[in-house]
């Protein structure tokens, strides 16, 4: 059985579909977000659990046998840094502490993009070395802790590391006014019948669509054997806001959406990651592009308020 922390979370949610339609068996944890999505109802067990209360964490094991652990749980940050580090740490810490009490036999943990924030190339892969940058928020400060933190702390326990280096994802279970992501807010303007702000049509970078980021992070648990300990979770290529701006026009063809010409920061090309490695091992390739994605996103909303 595999255990996913944060399961009912948008990335959490979509890995463990992923994972139970390979036909494995799946426990998430729940604390506050609760409702389960209906893709999942009655195909997964949840388990409430605030994953910095170390016991609890630990008695997980004994009511299941727990294979592999994907630990994706995480606080947004309020007005206190030391209380957020404290509190994701502490939930990290209790996780890696289960994984090798439990003798599992990978650990998934979520990293970010973010870590690569401050490299001047525009394809970002795992072999680049990070740089020493100063870094835009707590959350990426956080992932970028948590990589050498994971590795560490497996090193001789037996338990394979697996760092996510997770993209720009967005989807089904995303609050749809994200300041995190652009995508949600500007086909959730269209649905009401508002016109979005105005794009610039060649920005853009990053995107993966959340049942592909899903897919890709069962693949890499699932997989026989993985070369690497660090993977780039997201579609393989970028997009730009032309290519967004078209697809929300196929479905809401008499809203007026203005589309500005070039990049607002002059010219250039926008930074993504390179899948490569995820693709070489464990065959992943997405099922979304952008028109596809906005069009599967659209008809969940007609249903789901987010």
């Amino acid at each position: 059985m595999i255990l996913i922390t944060g399961g009912l979370g948008m990335i959490g949610a979509h890995t463990a579909r992923a994972l139970v339609d390979l036909g494995h068996e799946v426990v998430v944890t729940a604390h506050r977000r609760t409702e389960v999505p209906s893709f999942l109802a009655d195909r997964v067990s949840v388990e409430p659990l605030d994953v910095t209360d170390r016991d609890a964490f630990l008695t997980l094991g004994e009511r299941h046998a727990i294979s592999d652990i994907v630990h994706l749980a995480g606080t947004i940050p309020g007005q206190d840094p030391v209380r957020y580090f404290r509190t994701d740490t502490t939930g990290l810490l209790n996780a890696l502490e289960a994984a090798r009490t439990w003798g599992v036999r990978r650990f998934a943990v979520a990293s970010s993009i973010g870590v690569y924030i401050g490299r001047t190339e525009t394809r970002w892969h795992e072999e680049l070395a990070l740089p020493a940058a100063e870094l835009p928020h707590l959350i990426v400060a956080f992932k970028k802790a948590v990589e050498p933190l994971t590795t560490h702390s497996l090193q001789g326990s037996g338990v394979q590391p697996v760092v996510l280096r997770i993209g720009s994802i967005w989807g089904p279970l995303m609050d749809p006014e994200s300041p995190f992501n652009p995508i949600p807010p500007y086909i959730s303007a269209a649905l009401r019948g508002e016109e979005p702000q105005p794009l610039y049509a060649d920005d853009g970078g990053d995107s993966c669509y959340a049942p592909d980021a899903g897919r890709a992070i069962a693949l890499l648990m699932t997989a026989e054997t993985l070369r690497h300990d660090t993977y780039n979770v997201s579609r393989g290529r970028p997009f730009t806001n032309r290519e967004l701006a078209d697809a929300v026009r196929t479905i809401t063809p008499d809203l007026r959406l203005e589309v500005l010409p070039g990049r607002q920061g002059g010219p250039g090309d926008n930074p993504y990651l390179d899948t490569t490695r995820l693709t070489h091992d464990t065959g992943f390739t997405p099922a979304f592009d952008i028109a596809t994605a906005v069009a599967d996103y659209v008809a969940w909303r007609a249903d789901n308020p987010r």
